[in-house]
C-alpha cells in the first residue's frame, strides 16, 4: 500500500519531470502550473499544492540541475583512473554539455531566481566545492579561486558562444573541446 507521503513524492516527481519536458521543448514561457499539471496527468490543483508559483517550480528545476552537476563532479573528483587535468577537462565539458543539450535549463541555472534562493545557493555551492577541489588538485592551493573563476567563466563563455552560434569552426578554426584543452594546457604551464 502506498503511503500518503509516497504518493505526494510521486506527484511532485511527476510535476518536475513534466516541467522539465516543457522547459526543454518550449522554454520558460511554456512552463505554467496548469500546463505542468496537465502534462503530469494530475488534478488541476495538484501543482499548487507542491509549488507556490511558477518561479518556485523553475527554481526547483535549477536546484535539481545543480545537484545533478554536483554529483557528476563528485564522481569525477574521486575517479582515481583520471589525471587531475582530465578530471578538470571533463568537469568543464560537463557544464558546457548542459548548455548544448538543454539550453533553457542551462540559462535557468544562471538566472537569479525569485523562488528558494537559499536552496539554490546551497546546490550551486556543492558544485563549486567539488570543482574547487579539482582545480586545487590540478594547480595546487595557491590562487585556486582565481584559477577556478577563470576556468568557469571561460566555460560559461564557450557555452554562451556555442548557444548563440558565434563559436563556429569555420569562423574561429576551433571548437569548445579544443578551447577547453587550451585552457587546461595553459593552466598547467602557468601553475607553480
Amino acid at each position: 500500500m502506498v503511503t500518503r507521503a509516497e504518493s505526494a513524492a510521486a506527484t511532485r516527481d511527476a510535476l518536475l519531470h513534466a516541467a522539465s519536458d516543457l522547459l526543454d521543448h518550449g522554454g520558460p514561457d511554456a512552463v505554467t502550473l496548469r500546463a505542468v499539471g496537465a502534462r503530469a496527468g494530475v488534478s488541476r490543483g495538484a501543482p499548487y499544492g507542491h509549488f507556490a508559483d511558477k518561479e518556485h517550480l523553475l527554481t526547483q528545476l535549477a536546484i535539481d540541475a545543480w545537484h545533478a552537476l554536483a554529483e557528476q563532479l563528485r564522481r569525477l573528483q574521486h575517479d582515481g583512473r583520471l589525471t587531475p587535468a582530465i578530471r578538470l577537462k571533463r568537469a568543464l565539458l560537463a557544464l558546457i554539455e548542459i548548455g548544448r543539450e538543454r539550453p533553457h535549463l542551462y540559462a535557468l541555472m544562471f538566472h537569479t531566481p525569485e523562488g528558494d534562493t537559499d536552496a539554490l545557493l546551497e546546490s550551486v555551492s556543492a558544485s563549486h566545492g567539488h570543482f574547487l577541489d579539482m582545480v586545487a588538485n590540478a594547480v595546487g592551493d595557491r590562487e585556486v579561486r582565481r584559477y577556478a573563476a577563470l576556468l568557469l567563466s571561460s566555460a560559461h563563455g564557450i557555452a554562451g558562444m556555442e548557444l548563440s552560434g558565434h563559436l563556429g569552426t569555420e569562423k574561429w578554426d576551433t571548437n569548445g573541446e579544443e578551447l577547453v584543452d587550451m585552457l587546461i594546457g595553459s593552466l598547467q604551464s602557468s601553475a607553480p
